[in-house]
């Protein structure tokens, strides 16, 4: 292993989405208390930025828009913005690039940098097996089971030491204080927060089961009902609490740190393998989770007290899939046997 200087910097990649910027937050974590001295900077989505606000381990976060870029070409001040990021990149002197996310555009952004050192996942572990061409270290993930894990990795090669996973996320009073208004006024001392969306319709499960689960946890569990997801699942949402006809449910609007503080107060998490459900998961809430076409052993909870439902159901699960259905195989007593399950062990 190549000798570190004391004055290392490193540039952390891992440009999206929620969850998998969630997991990889406890190998940065060890990676900057392991080699305290060191400077750490992280590009990331532009949109995904605010996840990274005030985290104690990341000395610079450098946002870059590639997002913009699909199907179309970018504007003009797009392209010109991402020309001087990196600019900005070669300029810092890299000891080391990590690339946590195994895309060609992220193995592309740590080859841009100047990264004396590019490490990411060998084959067949990288999600798009090409990209390992730019790196120079190759890191096996055999064995690692959890995404977390699998980005211990990586910084291991750098001489991270892990330790108990850490999730260093953001906690705005602006986003507290929003947060706490609006559950006060609907008066929601205690609740349970339901994410029914997911990132194509195969990590759904469908909402006319939420909807019957509605009835059955409004006559079995105290507290109210907080529906979240996006603007474009708002009509889903009102779908639901349209068929439930429990009054003791409601659409919670929030930015994803406004999810995170919400989530932080909630007695427990229902949703599928969502941005959301590594959210709650991150900051401990107790979680009740519904799996279909991805695995729960890489993607899922990882307190040994949370439950998973998992069909295990062999699905094309790409989001171009024009014929996808929704999870099947699991009944909605199932689900609400889990999350009384769930409930008690929190008390037990």
């Amino acid at each position: 292993m190549p000798q570190l200087k004391s004055e290392s910097r490193f540039l952390a990649i891992r440009l999206s989405s929620i969850g998998d910027i969630v997991h990889a937050l406890p190998a940065v974590a060890a990676l900057a208390e392991s080699i305290p001295e060191a400077q750490i900077d992280w590009l990331i989505e532009k949109r995904y930025a605010d996840l990274l606000t005030g985290n104690p381990h990341v000395n610079r976060v450098i946002p870059i828009d590639t997002l913009s870029w699909r199907g179309s070409l970018p504007p003009l001040s797009v392209v010109e913005e991402t020309l001087e990021t990196c600019k900005k990149l070669r300029a810092a002197g890299y000891e080391a690039a990590v690339d946590f996310q195994g895309l060609w555009k992220s193995a592309v952004s740590a080859f841009l940098s100047g990264a004396k050192r590019r490490i990411g996942l060998a084959n067949p572990w990288l999600r798009e097996s090409g990209a390992g061409v730019l790196y120079t270290e190759r890191v096996s993930a055999e064995g690692r089971r959890h995404v977390v894990e699998e980005c211990l990795a990586l910084v291991e090669r750098l001489g991270a030491r892990a330790g108990p996973w850490r999730f260093p996320l953001p906690q705005i009073p602006e986003s507290e204080k929003y947060v706490e208004n609006e559950l006060a006024r609907r008066n929601a001392r205690e609740f349970m927060v339901i994410n029914p969306g997911g990132g194509w319709k195969a990590k759904r499960w469908a909402p006319e089961n939420y909807a019957l689960l509605l009835r059955l946890l409004d006559a079995r569990i105290s507290g109210e009902f907080v529906l979240t997801g996006s603007p474009g699942e708002y009509d889903c949402i009102a779908e639901i609490l349209k068929a439930s006809a429990t009054k003791r449910a409601f659409y919670f609007p929030s930015t994803v740190v406004q999810f995170i503080a919400l989530a932080r107060r909630a007695k427990l998490f229902l949703g599928g393998d969502t941005g959301p459900m590594h959210l709650a998961a991150a900051v401990g809430t107790p979680v009740v989770a519904i799996h279909g076409p991805t695995d729960p052993a890489r993607n899922g909870p990882f307190n040994k007290a949370d439950i998973t439902l998992y069909n295990q159901a062999p699905v094309n699960h790409t989001r171009r899939n024009k014929n996808a259905a929704y999870i099947e195989g699991i009944a909605v007593e199932q689900v609400e046997a889990a999350i009384e399950e769930r409930l008690a062990r929190v008390h037990g």
